[in-house]
């Protein structure tokens, strides 16, 4: 039996599991911005370069960009010390920027300059420059009150000799003075063997400043933690939807097999309700279902962490087979959750108006160049996706190729970007 070209692509798309073919050939795709074979800086020399080269403060095939985040004409880029010799942890380029800018640290050099007479300690900024010293940072999220915060694990060269340089804090910065606002260490209570602080989700809205609240994940040992800006004080919640599910820690990426056991790690702050409270919508790294809890519930300390409480999250369905997904982002003017698909190269998408299952969920884009694991994405207040893919997988267990591209920040439509998809309602 002969099959045309259309039909063998439909059942190819049917046999992964993934969307309908309409979804896939008439989406409108991610169109590249920024693309780097390996990460340059912007440094205050020739000669400062040189000499961080020599000395091995910056070592180019270890840096690696992680998570982004849009402010006006400032596009965010992190910069995790996963290895040694990374030159900055917090950068930015300007939108404005050619196809392959060069990376400046923020606010400063001198805030992303590793101290260099540390011993391990227990005690908060001994050893940091000063409060508004990086160490390493995975994640950082602008709100709508022009400020950023940068979760900081204080630990660096992670897959190599390991130091703590401080224990992980919430930093955040005023975006238009690019001053430190304030520096939160999280307790040693609230830290177990396996924690691991690498997000950082803001719940706040213009107008209620001073009444932000941050959610935190702990994907190593299933937590989250709560920080209040107003109380300037944060607390830990566990439940069994943030644990990952062992039947999702298989992973297939550019040729390279591996398995995670990450939990809670993608969350998203909803559209305020009736009543006031917003649904806070989340899932572990290692699992293909999503969840949800009223913010209500996560910001009474006393009540998350009564027995009663249980009850108030719930499963909101399963996005199918293959469809691990390290971020996610809620979209106010379409009411779309966009997330990473790093299984498939791709972005999806979900419109929290519907019912989660396999067939409400749209791929909005897919591309096995351009999009191996799509690390990170965030929508601007421009209505503007953005999305960062860096081959994680290779960086950590293999090797990347140098004469390739290997970083990519691409960016499309939200609205343009849905057409054609189960999201588009």
């Amino acid at each position: 039996m002969k099959y045309s070209m259309q039909s063998l692509i439909c059942i190819l798309f049917a046999a992964l599991g993934t969307v309908s073919f309409q979804t896939v050939v008439e989406g409108v795709k991610l169109k590249e911005k920024f693309k780097w074979r390996e990460v340059s800086y912007a440094w205050p020399s020739e000669e400062t370069k040189q000499e961080a080269l020599r000395s091995g403060n910056y070592i180019v095939h270890n840096n690696l960009p992680l998570g982004l985040e849009r402010w006006r004409d400032k596009l965010f880029i992190t910069v995790p010390r996963w290895k040694s010799g990374v030159a900055a942890s917090l950068t930015y380029v300007n939108v404005s920027d050619e196809i392959s800018p060069d990376l400046r640290p923020y606010p400063s050099w001198e805030e992303n300059q590793l101290p260099t007479d540390h011993t391990p300690s227990d005690e908060d900024s001994k050893y940091l420059k000063n409060n508004a010293s990086i160490i390493s940072t995975f994640r950082v999220r602008a709100d709508e009150c022009d400020r950023l915060w940068v979760m900081d694990t204080g630990l660096a060269d992670i897959l190599g000799d390991a130091v703590q340089y401080a224990p992980p804090s919430l930093v955040l910065f005023d975006l238009y003075t690019d001053k430190l606002i304030r520096r939160h260490y999280f307790n040693n209570t609230l830290l177990k063997e396996d924690s691991f602080f690498a997000n950082v989700i803001v719940d706040t809205e213009r107008g209620d400043c001073d009444n932000a609240f941050a959610y935190i994940p702990d994907l190593g040992s299933y937590a989250v933690i709560v920080y209040s800006f107003a109380e300037d004080r944060s607390w830990r919640i566990k439940h069994n939807f943030f644990h990952f599910d062992p039947l999702a820690g298989d992973y297939n990426i550019g040729g390279v097999n591996f398995q995670w056991t990450d939990g809670v790690f993608g969350m998203a702050v909803g559209k305020r309700l009736n009543d006031g409270t917003r649904p806070v919508y989340f899932h572990a790294f290692s699992s293909t279902k999503e969840f949800m809890v009223s913010n209500a519930v996560l910001k009474n300390e006393s009540y998350a962490q009564s027995p009663q409480a249980y009850y108030d999250y719930k499963l909101l369905g399963d996005r199918g087979p293959n469809s691990q997904s390290s971020a996610e982002f809620y979209d106010p003017e379409t009411g779309v959750i966009f997330y990473t698909q790093v299984n498939k190269d791709g972005v999806g998408c979900w419109n929290t108006a519907m019912t989660l299952n396999t067939d409400t969920q749209g791929l909005v884009d897919s591309d096995s160049d351009a999009l191996v694991f799509p690390n990170d994405l965030k929508v601007d207040t421009e209505g503007m996706l953005w999305v960062l893919s860096d081959r994680l997988p290779m960086f950590i267990f293999t090797s990347l190729d140098e004469e390739q591209y290997n970083y990519r920040i691409l960016v499309g439509e939200t609205r343009e970007m849905i057409k054609g998809t189960p999201c588009d309602s």
